[in-house]
């Protein structure tokens, strides 16, 4: 059986309920896909950068859960990379420094990049 190759780009902003549930289900796509052997990252993008500065400093108990869940796939060996540009469009670039941003087209994560690598594109 051959392995997918899945990139989960997370725009969906802290501000709603929505925006949480796409949040967390980026989180459960990946870990599940993962879990199956497969290839999958996560690329924080647009307002989606925001979920991340929230994963390092939680502001709810749904944060916090969110968070356990990052931080669990992080030490299990999740890829991921911040958008570098957004991250300071929407103020968390200072609190992300140490976070591995992508710039490779104009300055956002290069998605022909990972189109060409083989990964399917899933947008939340």
């Amino acid at each position: 059986m051959e392995t997918t190759r899945v990139a989960v780009v997370l725009h969906a902003g802290t501000e709603s309920h929505e925006g949480l549930a796409r949040a967390l289900h980026a989180l459960l796509y990946t870990a599940e896909m993962k879990e199956r052997g497969n290839v999958a990252q996560i690329v924080f993008d647009g307002a989606g950068t925001g979920w991340l500065a929230r994963f390092r400093n939680p502001e709810t108990e749904s944060d916090q859960h969110l968070a356990q869940l990052f931080n669990k796939l992080k030490s299990e060996g999740l890829t991921y990379e911040v958008c570098d540009f957004c991250s300071g469009a929407f103020g968390v670039k200072e609190q992300l420094q140490d976070e591995p941003m992508s710039g490779k087209y104009m300055d956002h994560p290069s998605i022909a990049d990972l189109a060409e690598q083989g990964y399917q594109l899933w947008i939340l």
